[in-house]
């Protein structure tokens, strides 16, 4: 190869390779409005479209409040409302990041042989004192339901 070859050579700078994604990756999005564009070009029609997003992310995290204490789930049903409100509103967005980077560290720190370790004894301990409890008030009442006590 001669030195003019050299010269052609393109230098290629990492920073620079950027994914198609505009520069940012699948969890570090841009933050704001993912609605259509030509919603997004009327601001009268922009605004009734954030409306009923939050109209319809308040209807879910208010069906998931009410599974909290009743069958269902609640907590992935309040999430699947931010989720939708995270379509929309810049903060919904930042929530969302925080949250699903606290619950990573924390299943990365449950993954620890300490932290289950000690997660073991605690649950294995508590079973004992539920058993013990069992067994009393089975020696005491006898298999007799607490309903159905007579006094």
């Amino acid at each position: 190869m001669n030195a003019e070859s050299n010269e052609r050579e393109e230098v290629v700078d990492p920073a620079a390779a950027v994914p198609a994604t505009g520069g940012v990756t699948g969890d570090e999005r841009e933050l704001g409005s993912r609605a259509p564009q030509i919603i997004k070009r009327h601001r009268t029609l922009h605004l009734s479209w954030q409306v009923g997003v939050f109209v319809i992310g308040l209807a879910v995290v208010a069906a998931g409040i009410v599974m909290l204490p009743l069958p269902g789930p609640g907590w992935l049903v309040i999430f699947g409302g931010m989720a939708i409100w995270a379509t929309e509103f810049v903060w919904a967005q930042l929530v969302l990041r925080w949250t699903k980077r606290k619950v990573t560290e924390a299943a990365q720190k449950a993954l620890d042989p300490k932290v289950r370790r000690r997660n073991m004894i605690l649950t294995t301990i508590g079973l004992v004192i539920v058993a013990v409890l069992v067994g009393i008030y089975v020696w005491k009442f006898g298999l007799a339901m607490p309903w159905n006590i007579e006094q």
